[in-house]
Formats: structure tokens, C-alpha cells, sequence
């Protein structure tokens, strides 16, 4: 178990920062005015300069996408049921989001910023969740179908 969380979390680095990347173009889009924003102006501010607050986010991103992916050995507990999954699953993403997320000023620095952004993270969890389900019921019902009709023959 421990071998294939270490080579999901290096293979995680990769997914970390193309949708970090994808963030930030799509956070260009909605809010650049024509600009591309590769990181936070207050992230900026803070690292000094908008290569080291690069840099940092790129960091930052790593661990994210190292996480997530070493923590999705837990859809892999046989013996947990899928709400126990599902629970602790979302609280180790938390952790690890939350305070990465205020390191790198992806959330607004108030109470408002921290609910607003949990309120997003829980949406996009639950609409992953629920896509993810949806796909894995569609692949049963599909190997179910084949059994059935391997038994009739």
C-alpha cells in the first residue's frame, strides 16, 4: 500500500500543476481584462516579485496534486463503505487545500473568502463525486449485462 501511494503522489505532480495552469488562465479569462494572471497580485506582493510567487505557486500546486492523488488510495479500502470513503477522502483534500489555498491567496484572506471558498471546493467535490459515480454504475451495469448474457447462452 505504501509503494502505490508514493507512486501516486509522483504521478500526481503532473495533474497538480496543468490544472493549477488551467486555473489560472480560465481566472485570466474571467478576470484578466485581455491579461493573462499567472498568480494572485497579493501572492506577488508577498514573495516580492511575480517569478518567486510563480515559483511558489508552482510548489504549491505540486503538493496539491501529489496529495490528492496518494490520498485516492482510499477508494481502494474494500472494507470502508463508500460514505466513510467519501468522508474521509474529503476531509484529508480539505486539509490539504485549505491552508495551501490561504498560503497562495486563492481565497480572499477574511471569513467571507474562507466560505465562499469552502463552499466551492464542497460544490466541486460533490459534482466529482457524483460524475464519478455516475460512471463507475454505468460500467456495472454494463458488466452485469455481459454476465447475464454469457449465463443465458
Amino acid at each position: 500500500m505504501r509503494k502505490k501511494i508514493v507512486n501516486r503522489a509522483i504521478l500526481g505532480i503532473p495533474s497538480g500543476i496543468a490544472i493549477s495552469y488551467l486555473i489560472t488562465v480560465v481566472g485570466s479569462f474571467i478576470w484578466g481584462n485581455g491579461d493573462y494572471l499567472p498568480c494572485p497580485t497579493q501572492l506577488v506582493e508577498l514573495m516580492g516579485n511575480e517569478i518567486n510567487a510563480i515559483i511558489l505557486q508552482l510548489i504549491l500546486s505540486i503538493f496539491v496534486g501529489s496529495f490528492f492523488a496518494a490520498s485516492s488510495v482510499i477508494w481502494e479500502i474494500e472494507s470502508w463503505s463508500i460514505a466513510k470513503q467519501t468522508c474521509i477522502f474529503f476531509f484529508i483534500t480539505s486539509i490539504i487545500m485549505f491552508p495551501i489555498s490561504y498560503l497562495a491567496y486563492w481565497m480572499e484572506h477574511s471569513l467571507k473568502g474562507f466560505l465562499t471558498y469552502f463552499l466551492m471546493f464542497t460544490f466541486i467535490f460533490i459534482f466529482v463525486w457524483f460524475l464519478q459515480y455516475l460512471i463507475y454504475k454505468c460500467q456495472l451495469l454494463r458488466i452485469n449485462r455481459k454476465l447475464n448474457s454469457s449465463k443465458k447462452q
